[in-house]
């Protein structure tokens, strides 16, 4: 057990918070890490340690700890017009200008934006969304909702049900309704001899025996990242999205992109349905939106889907959804801020999405370098995000026992080091910050190597 100075940081944690997607056995053996502020891709607790956070806080953090642009923005704005909501026809300046945004940055023509607060919230929407436009439409029994497993789409009830993660059977969840596929991880879900085109075509037979069983017309639609980001940066197989498409598309069924992890440069395009070479129906963005400096989520509308809701909230003469701080002027006008500072350049600097793909030959490498290790069977990812899999047997792909706790292990060997990394099932996730230096980098590899070695050698 951690040893507690009382009335310290620590301790006053402890007694206050209540942890979640927290490992309580860490918590009580180790302590909570506060933290004070950051620079950079850094981050600093009460103690004056300093830590490279390659999670960039929780995947948004992209420009860093201390963007000056981003932090101006914000004052300006709270100086101008500190807070308003987007009812009742009144909405502020700052919010219409970054629905055009939106959509000219967009893979549609035209389109029409929603305003959350969060991509938990954006997913519900979109839920809520889909089944108000297919009753309107004469077709209500068009509810069923499909995800896949290992997929992460959010928090609250609608969108943890679209979550394909076993811990949701705690809150009585999925509800009824939300079916999981199979995750299309070809290293761990492909079978004995299956080529990794066998896989995919595999996939898209699933997705054709699902739709005539559930039939099609109980259907309202199908939900995807283009990568699992809290699955564990699992890319789809190859030529995956070209397969289930066009089935989806068959069956009148909208597939939208969750994008609140892969959305404005995480995988080196502007959206990771741009990387994998599709064109949704619909988008959801969060996280790198605001590069993580205000909390804001949003539903991007495609012409179709848009055209079609505008319809159906006519019918009724409006759409009955929306949140206080929808549309936020402050969220905004951060927001308008930081796509400038990923997309365009701010201050004279080239874009962050520059800086991506240049670093992203060093990343790969680096994640190729450690899966030679003899306890890592898998490396994957795709642009600024990667993954290591641990395994007890490479050759066989058998995962370490449960009870060792190896990627928290892994995970806490490297805070130990001035690094954060973040452990998702036995896997070690890097996202790091766009703004990361290749020393930097390196220096990211390099903790990680040596907190491998040394758990890896009392784990085997």
């Amino acid at each position: 057990m951690a040893e507690t100075t009382p009335n310290s940081w620590d301790a006053r944690a402890a007694a206050s918070s209540f942890y979640g997607f927290t490992d309580l056995p860490t918590i009580e053996e180790r302590g909570t890490v506060v933290l004070t502020h950051g620079t950079g891709p850094y981050v600093v607790d009460t103690e004056g340690r300093q830590y490279l956070d390659s999670n960039s806080g929780l995947w948004n953090m992209v420009a860093g700890f201390d963007h000056p642009g981003l932090t101006a923005a914000a004052k300006a704005q709270y100086d101008r017009f500190p807070g308003y909501h987007a009812f009742f026809g009144r909405m502020s300046d700052q919010t219409v200008m970054l629905s055009e945004k939106l959509i000219e940055v967009s893979p549609f023509e035209t389109g029409r934006v929603f305003y959350t607060n969060s991509g938990s919230e954006a997913n519900d929407t979109l839920v809520k969304m889909l089944w108000f436009l297919w009753a309107s439409e004469g077709q209500p029994q068009r509810r069923k909702i499909l995800t896949r497993k290992n997929a992460y789409h959010g928090v609250t009830a609608v969108s943890a049900s679209m979550t394909g993660k076993p811990y949701n059977s705690v809150f009585g969840l999925p509800l009824e309704g939300f079916i999981h596929l199979t995750c299309p991880h070809y290293w761990r879900e492909g079978q004995e001899g299956e080529s990794e085109a066998q896989f995919t075509q595999r996939m898209a037979e699933e997705l054709e025996e699902v739709i005539a069983r559930e039939g099609a017309e109980t259907i309202a639609g199908f939900f995807a990242e283009p990568v699992m980001g809290a699955g564990g940066v699992i890319p789809p197989s190859d030529c995956y999205f070209q397969a289930i498409q066009p089935i989806l598309q068959r069956h009148g069924i909208p597939l939208i992109s969750d994008e609140v992890i892969t959305g404005f440069g995480r995988t080196g395009s502007v959206w990771g349905c741009d990387s994998y070479g599709f064109k949704p129906d619909a988008i959801i963005s969060s996280k790198c939106l605001t590069a993580g400096f205000f909390p804001m989520g949003a539903v991007i509308l495609g012409e179709a889907l848009s055209d079609r809701m505008q319809r159906a909230a006519r019918a009724i003469e409006e759409f009955p959804h929306g949140f206080t701080a929808s549309g936020h002027p402050v969220g905004c006008a951060v927001a308008l801020k930081a796509i400038e500072t990923i997309l365009e350049g701010e201050g004279g600097n080239p874009p962050l999405i520059d800086s991506v793909r240049a670093l992203i030959p060093r990343f790969e490498a680096g994640l190729a370098r450690l899966s030679e290790h003899p306890h890592i069977g898998e490396w994957r990812g795709r642009g600024l995000m990667g993954a290591l899999e641990a395994v007890a047997d490479k050759e066989t792909k058998t995962p370490f026992a449960g009870h060792l706790s190896v990627s928290e292990r892994i995970a806490n060997a490297c805070t130990d080091q001035g690094l954060i990394c973040r452990p998702l099932g036995q896997a070690i996730v890097l996202c790091p910050p766009f703004i990361l230096t290749e020393a930097q980098m390196d220096e990211m590899f390099a903790k990680l190597e040596a907190a491998l070695d040394g758990v890896f050698a009392q784990a085997a």
